[in-house]
C-alpha cells in the first residue's frame, strides 16, 4: 500500500521548490519505512536544486533526519517499528572491495532503498543523497537508520546524520585531533562549528576559528574556538602562524571548499601538518600548488567525505556526547519550521543567517 503524503520537490534547476503529493510504498526488503520528525535543511539540498549534483529531477528533498521506524520490510533483523533513528546517506554494504579490507567507512556500494518514491502521475522522484526526508514518510534501506537513545531531542538528533557528522568526523576521525594539538578551521558555519565542537572535545590546546562574518565567528566562540580570525580583515595564514609561535596549525580544515580557502589551509599547517578539505567545492573548480612545497612541507592533504564516519558507531557516540553536556547540539538549531518553508530557509541559509533551520513534521 501507497502512502499519500506531502513532500518538498525539485522540479527543475534553480527553480523555487514545491509542496506536493508523493505516494511512499511500503518497505520491501531490507527497507524501512520512517516516520520523519524532524529534518534539518542543508547545503546540500541547495546543491540539489541548483542541479551542482546531477540533472536526475525530480528530486525529492531533505536527507539530515530523524524519526521513528514505522515498518520494516522482510529479511531486516536491526530494526523493528517504534526504533528511534538517524537517517545516514552511507550504509556500508559489506561486499565492496572497502569493507572487505574492513575499512566500511569508506564503502564503494552504499545501500539505499530499491522501491521508488513518485510523484501522483507515478513520475519516480530521485531522493536527496538516498533519503528524501523533507515529507512525513520516507522509505530508506534498513542499513541507512541508525538505532539512537530516544531521550535525544528530534530536531537536534537529525543534524548529526549530515553536517555535524561532516565537520565533526573531519576533525576527529580524519584529521585525527588529538590532545595538544593546534586546530585551525576554515568556515564557520554548521559543519566548520562541528568540527571545532570535535576539536575541543577531543583536547586540542589552541581552536582556531576563521571566516569572514563576525556573527559566524561568535558562534564558533559557543562551539569551543579559543581564538577568533576575521578573515575580510587579517590574512588568515599570517594570522593563524601568529597564534601559534610562528609555525602553522598542526591541524587546519577548510570548511569552505574553495580553491583559496584550500591554499590558505595548505599554507597555515606547521611542517608536517594535515590539512582536512570537508568543504564542498563545484566540479570546474581546480587548485595549483608549487610541488616543491607539496614536497617540502611533509604532512598529510586529506579530503573527508561525510567525516569518514560509521553510522552505526559514530552517530550514538555523538548522540551520547549530546546527552552528556558535551556536545550542543541545541546550539546548531536556529530555528525550527514548517514544511512549506524550505525555499525560504535555503535563502536564510545563503545570506548566512542561520546555522540551521530544522524543518519539525
Amino acid at each position: 500500500m501507497a502512502h499519500r503524503v506531502q513532500g518538498v520537490i525539485a522540479r527543475s534547476k534553480g527553480a523555487p521548490v514545491t509542496l506536493e503529493t508523493i505516494l511512499v510504498p511500503d518497505p520491501g526488503p531490507g527497507e524501512a519505512l520512517i516516520d520523519v520528525k524532524a529534518c534539518g535543511v542543508c547545503h546540500t539540498d541547495l546543491h540539489y536544486r541548483e542541479g551542482a549534483i546531477n540533472d536526475d529531477f525530480p528530486f525529492l528533498l531533505g536527507h539530515e533526519a530523524s524519526g521513528t521506524v514505522a515498518a520494516v520490510g522482510e529479511g531486516t533483523t536491526n530494526l523493528a517499528p517504534g526504533d528511534n533513528v538517524v537517517l545516514a546517506w552511507r550504509a556500508p554494504c559489506g561486499e565492496c572491495r572497502s569493507c572487505l579490507r574492513g575499512r566500511p567507512w569508506y564503502c564503494f556500494n552504499s545501500l539505499n532503498a530499491s522501491r521508488p518514491m513518485t510523484l501522483e502521475d507515478g513520475t519516480p522522484l530521485s531522493p536527496a543523497l538516498g533519503i528524501g526526508a523533507f515529507t512525513p514518510k520516507t522509505l530508506v534501506a534498513a542499513g541507512q537508520a541508525v538505532k539512537v537513545d530516544p531521550r535525544a531531542r528530534p530536531e537536534a538528533a537529525g543534524l548529526v546524520g549530515c553536517g555535524i557528522m561532516a565537520g565533526f568526523g573531519a576533525a576527529a576521525n580524519t584529521g585525527n585531533v588529538s590532545r595538544g594539538d593546534t586546530v585551525a578551521v576554515i568556515g564557520c558555519g554548521g559543519v566548520g562549528n562541528a568540527a571545532i565542537a570535535a576539536s575541543s572535545i577531543a583536547g586540542a590546546r589552541k581552536v582556531i576559528a576563521v571566516d569572514v562574518d563576525p556573527r559566524k565567528l561568535e558562534w564558533a566562540k559557543q562551539f569551543g574556538a579559543t581564538d577568533t580570525i576575521d578573515g575580510s580583515k587579517d590574512d588568515p595564514v599570517e594570522a593563524i602562524k601568529s597564534l601559534t609561535d610562528g609555525f602553522g596549525a598542526d591541524v587546519v580544515i577548510d570548511a569552505v571548499g574553495l580553491p583559496e580557502t584550500y591554499r590558505e589551509a595548505f599554507f597555515a599547517r606547521d611542517l608536517a601538518g594535515t590539512l582536512v578539505q570537508v568543504g564542498v567545492p563545484s566540479p570546474e573548480m581546480s587548485i595549483e600548488l608549487p610541488l616543491i612545497e607539496v614536497f617540502g612541507r611533509g604532512g598529510a592533504l586529506k579530503s573527508s567525505w561525510y567525516g569518514d564516519c560509521l553510522p552505526t558507531r559514530d552517530f550514538p557516540i555523538l548522540i551520547d556526547l549530546y546527552l552528556q553536556g558535551k556536545l550542543d547540539l541545541d546550539g546548531f538549531v536556529s530555528e525550527t519550521i514548517g514544511i512549506e518553508d524550505v525555499e525560504e530557509a535555503f535563502h536564510k541559509m545563503e545570506r548566512g543567517e542561520v546555522l540551521r533551520s530544522v524543518v519539525v513534521l
